[in-house]
């Protein structure tokens, strides 16, 4: 049946949203808030590096890519390796004259101090490289309980924007 108020021949649609004039200059460095879920696979490292740098960059913040890029892998790398297959939360916020990158993923705490000494051991153990960067650009890290719903461990990783660098030969502009 026809509407009388469609006209034969036209297909009734939502009207299409103006074309976006590009921006001219880059939001600023404290609007930087974004997050993403990805698998607990180790693919989803490269994922979440590309997305990090995407939104550094978009921010005009090129010199926290290098430290940002290989923190970022550092994190779901190890989050992949004690949490294979689940997903992992990644989340990456500008406060205050830092780069502040979380990762959540499923594997809780253990009850038994024996085991909970030794996954310790072995976080810290995975997360040696990032540790040194982050040291190296003048931030701090670690790693407790989640507090969200569902638990799970947070690690999280502060990387002060003047400790960090974009050196030449790394391709960074």
């Amino acid at each position: 049946m026809l509407s009388p108020f469609m006209p034969v021949g036209r297909v009734a649609g939502c009207p299409a949203a103006p074309p976006a004039a590009a921006p001219t200059t880059p939001p600023p460095a404290e609007a930087l808030s974004c997050s993403l879920t990805v698998p607990g696979e180790p693919y989803s490292g490269g994922i979440a590096r590309g997305a990090v740098v995407a939104a550094l960059r978009a921010h005009g913040m090129h010199d926290l890519l290098a430290a940002a890029e290989q923190v970022t892998g550092e994190l779901v790398a190890a989050a992949c390796r004690l949490s294979p297959g689940e997903d992992l939360y990644l989340s990456a916020r500008y406060r205050n004259d830092a780069l502040r990158l979380i990762v959540y993923d499923a594997h809780a705490p253990h009850e038994h101090p024996r085991l909970a000494d030794a996954c310790e051991a072995r976080r810290r153990s995975a997360l040696r490289l990032l540790s040194a960067v982050v040291r190296d650009c003048g931030g701090d890290w670690g790693f407790g309980e989640s507090r969200e719903p569902g638990g799970g461990t947070r690690t999280w990783t502060t990387l002060p924007r003047a400790g960090t660098y974009a050196p030449a030969h790394l391709g960074f502009p």
